[in-house]
Formats: C-alpha cells, structure tokens, sequence
C-alpha cells in the first residue's frame, strides 16, 4: 500500500482516517466471531 496517500487533499487528515478504518475493521471481526460464536452455541443447545 505504499503511496496511496499520495493522491489525498491537504484537508484529508490521514492519521485519523486510518485510525478510523482499522477500528472499523476491529469492530468488524470482534463483530463476525460474535455472531459466529452465537450460532454455534445456539446450535449445541438447541437442536
């Protein structure tokens, strides 16, 4: 990914933009497992 940022405007502040998505893909895999863990689990204790 070396030089994507070299297109961006002066206004685009890039530190919190990354830091914006790499929580946005934290939040989503704690997200996936969660919901996968669940349905394991309602799958042992239901059927």
């Amino acid at each position: 990914m070396a030089g994507f940022q070299e297109n961006w405007g002066k206004e685009m502040d890039s530190k919190e933009h990354l830091g914006t998505y790499d929580g946005f893909i934290t939040a989503t895999k704690w997200g996936t497992g969660l919901v996968v863990l669940t349905l394991v689990l309602m799958a042992v204790f239901l059927l």
